[in-house]
């Protein structure tokens, strides 16, 4: 079983910058696929970035492209979601996600983390 232990979020003002982290470990973790998602009070779950197992491909939702970037280190095992120009409309809970593939993170999500509270304010 994977474990996913997440770092970062907090509070930040519009146009901030923020970085998260999530340190995968356990049997085989070195081989899922990561990301996060993210979910906002009454609303879905959204899809916000993911990097393959070898860290070669990275996918973005339409809603941060260009302004997040999601990268690995595979020593470590763990991920990073770097988050510029932030946005009001980013407040959510974000957690990160292990899958089997990297394109579809959300519809294979085999583990999530706790989830982590990020706040835009105006």
């Amino acid at each position: 079983q994977v474990q996913l232990a997440e770092s970062g979020g907090g509070l930040v003002q519009a146009g901030g910058s923020l970085k998260l982290s999530c340190t995968a470990s356990g049997r085989r973790s070195a081989i899922y696929a990561l990301g996060y998602f993210r979910q906002a009070p009454g609303k879905e779950r959204e899809f916000v970035a993911s990097i393959s197992w070898s860290g070669t491909f990275t996918y973005y939702g339409d809603s941060v492209k260009g302004r997040f970037t999601i990268s690995r280190d595979k020593a470590k095992n763990t991920i990073y979601l770097q988050m510029n120009s932030l946005k009001p409309e980013d407040t959510a809970d974000y957690y990160c996600a292990a899958g089997s593939e990297a394109a579809r993170l959300v519809e294979t999500l085999e583990v999530r983390g706790q989830g982590t509270l990020v706040t835009v304010s105006q």
